[in-house]
């Protein structure tokens, strides 16, 4: 059965995939870390009204499947994703200020597509 979600005015249903990486795919997000990024995204997504579908932070990359509102761009999204988890954990892990690899947004690139489900 298909989930509609539902603004004021609006009925929608926008899905989209996002892919990042750490700078030089370094596999920085693990354990602790890991942990910090995952909670991060999910305040950040509950901050913009995303719903996560799916999720998984791997030590060099994460996955999402987002449901989206209609007045949110895929990269204001993903520019909030990254943003927040970059500064907390530039904070809370001092260790890595030292590596590129607690950079997770190594680059300004994603992946993002569409989905269908």
């Amino acid at each position: 059965m298909t989930h509609y979600r539902k603004g004021s005015h609006t009925v929608y249903q926008l899905h989209y995939h996002f892919v990042f990486s750490t700078k030089y795919r370094k596999p920085a997000l693990k354990g602790d870390v890991g942990l910090k990024v995952r909670d991060l995204i999910r305040e950040v997504c509950r901050s913009l009204e995303v719903d996560i579908l799916k999720g998984h932070v791997r030590p060099d990359h994460v996955h999402l499947l987002l449901s989206v509102p209609p007045d949110l761009a895929p990269s204001k999204i993903m520019q909030a994703i990254k943003e927040r988890p970059r500064h907390h954990l530039l904070q809370d892990f001092r260790a890595l200020r030292k590596s590129s690899g607690a950079d997770i947004c190594g680059h300004g690139g994603f992946f993002a597509a569409t989905t269908g489900v």
